[in-house]
């Protein structure tokens, strides 16, 4: 029996593709069905002159999409789609993460600015601007390449480009998710990939997550269909991580994960203050079979790191936070 599934999404290029990838998974194991994409303006993308932090932890990507699947009238939709790495580690009670799926580029990725000759962040000269708004990314930048200025620029992908490539604003580079240009088929202006042990990506980069009502079964057993178990694996994990050590998605929290076919699991972990002069590391190897098991791991190795030091810096972090807003 035909039925319309309705799945939300943010209104930028960039979250419809990833919308678009779900609702095409889904339709391969559900031809009759169909699949419709709902998009709403989120509270971030109002306010793209104010740096993530400045939110004060409200759930910017998220609530406004969250209000459509909380609804029982008209506007009320099935499921949501986001970028994972964007989506709180604490849901409303009501929701929850249905699935998600990975097969992406994790990494982030070197923008230069067209026509200027770098290739890496280790040719760029003194004082080169580096265009980016995750707090994250610029601890690390400060922590490895202190002779680099940092200026915060927001926007999706399209927008960021076109200010990189206006000389007029000033920027030599950004730094994006590789996953998010490639999925824009903008690979191509990809200069450099950023991996470890210099940069570690955000928990949950390059995944999508969807979420959907805790009690509704139906949508669940759809996104059984398509869920991506290894990615599921390792990304509970390292949002547990991040949960047990009290942080949104603007703290300085990078991670590498691996995991093997047979389930073993291997995480390294990095908290970085943002002058870039302390960093608290962890890393953590076990074999991990469920979601139960996922939790567990990032939990412990966030109290791993909690007695390296990371507690303190996350402390001075939430207070220079506190002091911008």
């Amino acid at each position: 029996m035909s039925r319309t599934i309705r799945i939300a999404s943010r209104a930028s290029k960039m979250a419809v593709t990833q919308s678009e990838i779900v609702a095409a998974s889904l339709k391969e194991h559900f031809p009759d069905y169909e699949f419709e994409i709902i998009t709403k303006t989120s509270l971030a993308d109002n306010f793209q002159d104010k740096p993530l932090y400045a939110f004060g932890g409200k759930p910017v990507w998220t609530s406004e999409l969250e209000e459509l699947l909380a609804s029982t009238g008209a506007e009320s939709v099935d499921m949501i789609v986001h970028s994972l790495k964007d989506v709180p580690t604490n849901l409303p009670d009501e929701f929850k993460i249905g699935a998600v799926l990975g097969k992406s580029d994790r990494r982030d990725a070197l923008v230069v600015r067209s026509g200027l000759p770098y290739k890496t962040l280790a040719e760029l000269p003194a004082d080169s601007v580096v265009g980016t708004s995750s707090v994250r990314r610029t601890a690390q930048l400060r922590r490895r390449f202190p002779h680099l200025q940092v200026k915060v620029i927001r926007g999706n992908d399209n927008t960021r480009l076109a200010k990189l490539d206006d000389p007029e604003q000033g920027y030599t580079c950004l730094i994006l998710a590789a996953a998010g240009l490639l999925r824009l088929d903008l690979g191509d202006r990809i200069t450099e990939y950023l991996s470890f042990p210099h940069f570690l990506y955000a928990v949950g980069q390059g995944a999508l997550g969807v979420e959907i009502r805790k009690n509704d079964e139906f949508a669940q057993s759809l996104l059984d269909k398509i869920r991506d178990v290894p990615t599921t694996l390792v990304c509970t994990a390292e949002r547990s991580l991040m949960r047990r050590l009290e942080g949104g998605c603007s703290i300085p929290l990078g991670v590498e994960s691996i995991i093997s076919p047979d389930g073993v699991v291997t995480i390294e972990a990095c908290v970085t203050s943002i002058d870039g002069k302390e960093a608290a590391t962890g890393r953590l190897i076990r074999t991990i079979k469920t979601e139960e098991e996922a939790e567990m791991f990032g939990e412990d190795l966030a109290q791993s790191m909690i007695s390296q030091g990371a507690g303190t810096i996350l402390e001075k972090i939430k207070e220079f936070k506190l002091g911008q807003r």
